[in-house]
């Protein structure tokens, strides 16, 4: 059985589902595609369940890129207020944290909850706990094979698998894998953001102030920030 897309998306977690719902609004039929049981696992957690959904002040300052140019002319095109925006119509109570941080009042489970109406209005078809076998080129696009039983054909394929992170809630390396598998260079991965450890006797001295925060200035070498610790 072969099925054809407009455009396919791998990767039902945050940006999978934002290209989703933006491509299916101009009038594409879409089909987003996860391995898991269900869409946006990592959204559920962020912020501690209430989801870390924007910061007031994100800038392209803010990016690390091999093109400075990208991420000037994407927040260009999508700012944060636009998605402040699409939350306050979804009526999702938000507060404001320190240093911009824009937060869910309730859980990280109205994000979810938003995202998913966005799509059913936008005409996306999401599957899950679908395995990609694989993906390979051809002369008018893309072929997945799903499961080993069916075809998927389509023209535009977008890889919104995410990285390593969180191997626990499922992710794979499948991005670097198709990457690899179509020439395109990688960057050496690293871990992003680790756990700050102590030395056990240190922990012990301090476990009693477990709880309490205070006004503090990280700095390594030239690089540092300023927030609550």
């Amino acid at each position: 059985m072969v099925r054809k897309f407009d455009a396919v998306i791998l990767g039902a977690g945050a940006a999978g589902m934002m290209c989703a719902i933006r491509a299916g609004s101009r009038g594409k039929r879409v089909l987003l595609l996860d391995h898991a049981k269900v869409a946006g696992e990592k959204i559920r957690i962020s912020g501690g369940g209430r989801c870390n959904f924007t910061n007031l002040h994100a800038s392209p300052a803010n990016y690390l890129s091999r093109n400075p140019h990208f991420a000037k002319s994407a927040l260009a095109r999508y700012t944060p207020r636009h998605f402040l925006d699409l939350v306050e119509r979804h009526g999702i109570a938000w507060h404001e944290k320190t240093l911009g941080q824009l937060f869910c009042d309730n859980s990280a489970r109205d994000i979810i909850r938003m995202l998913l109406v966005e799509m059913q209005a936008a005409g996306v078809t999401m599957e899950v706990q679908q395995v990609i076998s694989s993906v390979e080129k051809t002369t008018e696009g893309f072929r997945i094979e799903l499961g080993g039983h069916e075809t998927v054909e389509t023209p535009a394929l977008v890889v919104a698998t995410g990285g390593k992170s969180i191997p626990k809630m499922g992710a794979t390396g499948l991005a670097y894998r198709i990457a690899e598998q179509f020439g395109i260079a990688l960057v050496e991965t690293r871990p992003g953001l680790v756990p700050f450890t102590l030395d056990p006797h240190l922990l012990e001295r301090l476990s009693p102030l477990s709880g309490i925060s205070v006004p503090a200035e990280v700095k390594h070498g030239k690089t540092k920030f300023r927030e609550s610790i």
